[in-house]
């Protein structure tokens, strides 16, 4: 095995290991919403842009 594949590895395992599963799967959704809220301001967004792009016209 290459030494950055074990180095990722042991990295890996012992983030399993420091973090309960509870509080990633909750940093996960928390990432999750946020990134959703975002983009759904974003579209709302850009509809009111177009909406009024085309009744100023």
């Amino acid at each position: 095995m290459k030494r950055h594949n074990l180095l990722s590895l042991t990295f890996l395992f012992s983030l399993v290991i420091s973090l309960s599963s509870c509080s990633v799967i909750e940093g996960i959704f928390k990432a999750g919403v946020w990134s959703g809220v975002l983009l759904v301001v974003v579209v709302i967004a850009v509809i009111i842009f177009i909406i009024m792009k085309v009744m100023g016209k």
